[in-house]
């Protein structure tokens, strides 16, 4: 299994919500932190997108594509970076025929675009690993099928058919990867992290070989020597591309792979513990309990959650504990 594959597989949507937001300037939005994320695409006129954490607001013209990763940083989108905002909990609960409306009359600035909630246990490779945001130019976004993809969850969206659930997650799911394989491939993913260490020729075919055969009793000696370096240097390098130790990173990932055997398979907790590399049962245990936060068993025993369910930004109920 790749890596990339390994995130989406750890990753469970539990709800979409989808729509279209016609704005007027001025106008502004806000969007608190949580475990979802947000794909959008600028359909008409152009916003600017402010992130927590960085400095310099983000220019979004027309045919722009946008994912935000919300689970860590708070996001505000505008016609200027100045205009107050509103927020979008507040304006998705304005009743409406499929469009929310919001603005102050001037400019018209449209968005369509998908919020999707994740299991906030299975979120987390989302929240370590991926970084707060995504922007693809609407030069790279007209080369690539990611256009194509946009078009059919933007007419799939304007439609209640029979299975449109399905579809937008599927969708979903598809948008997503082309999103980040856009990302790693692009000039502007120079930052040190998890998809830029995929793109580098030593790094990535450990982070590969890795995820690949998690079982394996992985020593820093034994990974230095897939990347064709010194154990010294190997452990320097991957800290510095990655952001965290090689061991370190191997941990987690076994403890995400874990999760997911714990939730969809019937698999006793000692066969888990051995298929994602652990030999005693007390290791393992406190090992994920450590990252988790609860033992594999209280995992397990938290049982399934709700099916996931799809829904229009106009149908979404006024709630004291949830935040868009």
């Amino acid at each position: 299994m790749d890596p990339i594959t390994d995130v989406f597989t750890a990753m469970r949507v539990e709800s979409v919500v989808y729509g279209r937001i016609e704005l007027t300037a001025p106008w502004g939005l806000s969007f608190d932190k949580g475990e979802y994320a947000c794909l959008g695409t600028v359909a008409r006129g152009n916003a600017w997108l402010s992130v927590g954490g960085h400095a310099q607001p983000i220019a979004l013209a027309g045919g722009d594509c946008f994912c935000l990763f919300a689970q860590s940083h708070e996001y505000t989108l505008g016609d200027h970076p100045q205009t107050p905002a509103a927020n979008m909990q507040d304006i998705a609960r304005t009743k409406c025929d499929g469009v929310i409306r919001y603005g102050g009359g001037g400019a018209l600035t449209t968005i369509l675009g998908g919020k999707f909630t994740f299991d906030k246990a299975n979120s987390k490779p989302l929240t370590d690993l991926l970084p707060p945001f995504i922007h693809v130019p609407n030069d790279r976004v007209q080369a690539l099928p990611l256009e194509q993809s946009l078009r059919l969850f933007a007419a799939e969206a304007a439609q209640s058919c029979l299975g449109s659930y399905l579809v937008l997650k599927r969708l979903a799911d598809i948008l997503l990867l082309q999103l980040i394989r856009e990302h790693v491939s692009s000039s502007t993913c120079r930052e040190t992290g998890w998809l830029r260490a995929l793109s580098d020729p030593r790094i990535g075919g450990v982070l590969r070989s890795v995820h690949e055969k998690i079982e394996r009793p992985w020593t820093v000696g034994q990974l230095a020597l897939v990347a064709g370096m010194s154990r010294s240097a190997f452990a320097l390098r991957f800290k510095e591309v990655v952001g965290e130790t090689p061991l370190d990173y191997l941990t987690q990932w076994r403890v995400y792979r874990a999760a997911v055997l714990l939730k969809e398979g019937d698999l006793k907790l000692t066969e888990i513990a051995k298929a994602v590399g652990y030999d005693s049962d007390g290791s393992f245990n406190k090992t994920f309990k450590r990252i988790m936060g609860v033992t594999p068993g209280e995992y397990r025993r938290a049982g399934e959650r709700l099916p996931p369910e799809v829904k229009t930004f106009c149908d979404e109920q006024p709630s004291s504990n949830s935040k868009t």
